[in-house]
């Protein structure tokens, strides 16, 4: 049983939500975001989710464009990324990595490097966000069989027929987009939340993780109190 899989079958028998965090690798610098990321356990993460530094990154608002800068101008890169992971396994070896980017950095890496290196190195699974289903052939297929879940994301404007195709090959957990447009601009309604949440679960059994608009201990106890299965915390 994987990381993931065992961190929510134990929520759910202690009938608790997941917390996740973000944090952009590298940001402000290696030192720094290393020291956070092995201390978000010790205070209530659940699961972490590694933003993966990328000088494009379009679906992301102002303050992770700019942490991506900064962990850029400081030497991140995917190789070093990865150091970051291995560094943190050594210590933690029961909290789930999800890895989260785009996907020329992979690409310019090797595609078979990278999920060779992110077997061997612990990490749990992917959210490549410019990569949709019609793309399984180029990367999805390859991870999946290696054992590294791939999470999918939907939004609030997903039609029922695009949602059962982009959750066909989904697995480890549904991330649901709260929002429209990019993160940290906007509130999420909660109303518009729960008939969408409703909506997938009528499609799969994973969980379902709700992000981009939830930046406030506030709005994420909003989340939690509203009987949604679990819910992600983005830090910035």
């Amino acid at each position: 049983m994987n990381r993931i899989k065992k961190t929510f079958d134990k929520l759910n028998k202690e009938n608790k939500k997941a917390l996740g965090i973000f944090v952009t690798a590298g940001d402000p610098n290696f030192e720094s975001s290393l020291k956070l990321v092995t201390n978000l356990p010790n205070n209530g993460a659940d699961f972490i989710e590694i933003g993966m530094p990328f000088s494009d990154p379009m679906a992301d608002g102002p303050s992770i464009q700019l942490s991506s800068q900064r962990a850029l101008k400081s030497g991140m890169n995917l190789n070093k990324c990865l150091s970051l992971i291995k560094i943190f396994r050594e210590k933690n070896n029961h909290t789930p990595i999800i890895l989260m980017g785009y996907y020329n950095p992979i690409y310019k890496f090797g595609k078979e490097k990278f999920i060779q290196n992110c077997i061997e190195l612990g990490v749990d699974a992917l959210i490549i966000v410019d990569l949709p289903p019609e793309e399984d052939d180029e990367f999805y297929f390859e991870a999946e069989k290696n054992n590294l879940s791939m999470i999918r994301l939907v939004t609030p404007t997903t039609d029922e027929k695009r949602l059962k195709k982009i959750l066909l090959n989904a697995t480890g957990f549904v991330y649901y987009v709260s929002i429209t447009g990019i993160t940290g601009t906007q509130a999420p309604d909660i109303k518009s939340v729960q008939g969408n949440i409703k909506k997938i679960k009528q499609v799969t059994d994973l969980p379902i993780v709700i992000g981009f608009g939830i930046r406030s201990p506030a709005q994420a106890t909003l989340m939690s109190e509203a009987y949604l299965m679990v819910l992600l915390l983005d830090l910035l």
